[in-house]
């Protein structure tokens, strides 16, 4: 078995917690990244930066950045959607930023309001400015799998805006299934052929876990080359905008199939499954996670009295 490393990044302080149906507290969000950061997680989405009309799970967005207590070797990642997005997180300190842009274009009129060819344009300013400000820009390619309103998207689209995005100069392109409908041909595929397109150009898939193909995907995407996985503390979130998009993948079941794996994470497995276990107490239900009830295997053998 080959070692080789792939980076965590956590995405349920913002993709978590803004499907929740009521509004957690920023006290609790901050604990929450607190806790995230000390089970090793270096990279984390820890808010969005949009219309808190529309997101009001995410209305307290610079209150939470200024109670965190920041390092140095942590990216502090906020999603934005358009200039004034993205003013706001770097105002708020966020060291990295996240755009969405939807590889459908209603999908994108839907979520953000306007055309694909229109945040395909707003990003492009975006990325110009991050680079400007030493600000790491990155961005994320919605529905890339499959899309609630126009059925299945071809890989040729996809790739047609991963090309676009990419004359911005980003660190790094996400593949995102929104939705959560692909399988992992469709990983494969999509992948391989983005290689072929973005030679040189780092690449992240986000899953969700709607039809019980996230981890699979993950996995497809693991042999694909991925540089980083997203995934979400206790497998909360999902899309408030796309129907029935639920559960993203579970971050320690993530870490625990990548780690029996042989790949290395930097992070810590107990930790990670104490956080979802706190997670529960947080939200007050159960979270869709499975290894925090099944536990970790294999257990650590008992030393004799």
């Amino acid at each position: 078995m080959t070692t080789r490393n792939v980076e965590i990044v956590e995405v349920g302080p913002r993709d978590g917690l803004q499907s929740e149906p009521g509004v957690v507290a920023t006290a609790t969000k901050v604990e929450f990244i607190e806790r995230l950061i000390d089970a090793g997680i270096r990279r984390i989405e820890v808010t969005s930066f949009v219309n808190p009309k529309k997101v009001p799970q995410m209305a307290d967005a610079e209150q939470v950045l200024a109670a965190l207590n920041k390092r140095a070797d942590v990216r502090y990642v906020g999603l934005v959607l358009n200039r004034k997005g993205f003013d706001r997180a770097v105002a708020a300190g966020c060291n990295e930023i996240g755009m969405a842009v939807v590889a459908s274009d209603t999908f994108n009129r839907r979520n953000q309001g306007v055309s694909t060819e229109e945040s395909v344009a707003a990003w492009l300013e975006i990325a110009r400015e991050a680079h400007a400000a030493g600000v790491r820009p990155q961005v994320t390619l919605g529905a890339s799998f499959g899309c609630p309103f126009e059925g299945e998207m071809p890989v040729e689209r996809v790739i047609e805006v991963a090309r676009r995005v990419a004359e911005g100069n980003p660190y790094e392109i996400a593949f995102a299934d929104t939705i959560g409908v692909g399988v992992p041909a469709q990983v494969t595929e999509l992948l391989g052929r983005a290689r072929e397109a973005l030679p040189g150009v780092r690449l992240r898939c986000h899953f969700h876990n709607t039809r019980n193909t996230g981890m699979a995907n993950a996995y497809a995407a693991l042999e694909a080359g991925v540089s980083a996985l997203d995934s979400s503390a206790g497998g909360i979130g999902g899309c408030p905008f796309a129907p029935s998009a639920t559960g993203n993948i579970p971050t320690e079941d993530l870490a625990y199939m990548l780690a029996r794996s042989g790949v290395r994470t930097g992070v810590d497995l107990d930790k990670l499954v104490a956080t979802g276990l706190w997670l529960q107490e947080a939200l007050g239900r159960p979270v869709p996670g499975m290894l925090i009830k099944a536990g970790i295997f294999p257990k650590p053998v008992q030393q004799a009295a």
